[in-house]
């Protein structure tokens, strides 16, 4: 066949065409994919904040609530708490909370938001070995001895943390308890998770 019988803008039309259609079925194939790659609503839900009303709380009690599959511990701390911490700070590892982690508005030593430091909040695992420790709010049990001023006790290896979460010294856990991101988002009601509207 000549170059003379070959039709230029049939072969154009064609070219195009089938260049669509790759471009097409190429798209169609990259979108499953892309879909696969990006988290499920369910993970996404795994991790995302969640609201807790604190309205009922007494004085002395603890709530515990599941958080990105973690427990999260808040605590309503007495008067009687809040004057005990200063006098635990000989007997803690990382007072001021300089190799733990927590966010720059729990750095302090209730380790709490300035506006509510009577509630605690953080996650109730050890920094030890991942395992949780239990709630023994009381004093001087006959296990810890007569120094003991109310905290968090991890039986597996013997480490512990006072109502804050900051660690004791000696023990195996090397850093405080984590303090999550958390806001109020009222007056008594804490959002764990996201801090990025709180105001104080």
């Amino acid at each position: 066949m000549s170059e003379d019988a070959v039709d230029k803008e049939k072969r154009r039309f064609l070219i195009a065409l089938t260049a669509a259609t790759g471009a097409v079925g190429g798209a169609a194939m990259v979108v499953p994919f892309v879909k696969a790659m990006s988290p499920s609503e369910r993970a996404q839900a795994a991790g995302a904040p969640v609201e807790v009303d604190i309205s009922k709380m007494q004085p002395g009690e603890m709530l515990i609530v599941e958080w990105r599959k973690k427990p999260v511990w808040i605590v309503n701390r007495t008067e009687q708490n809040m004057a005990d911490l200063a006098r635990l700070n000989e007997k803690l590892a990382d007072v001021p909370s300089e190799i733990s982690i927590q966010p720059e508005y729990a750095q302090n030593e209730f380790r709490a938001r300035e506006t509510k430091k009577n509630i605690a909040v953080m996650v109730g695992i050890c920094t030890h070995l991942g395992c949780s420790p239990k709630h023994r709010p009381e004093l001087a049990p006959d296990d810890l001895g007569q120094d003991w001023l109310g905290g968090f006790y991890c039986a597996c290896h013997g480490s512990k943390f006072d109502l804050a979460g900051r660690v004791y010294k000696n023990v195996p856990a090397p850093t405080n308890l984590v303090i999550p991101a958390y806001q109020y988002l009222t007056e008594t009601t804490i959002l764990i998770g996201d801090d990025s509207e709180a105001t104080a």
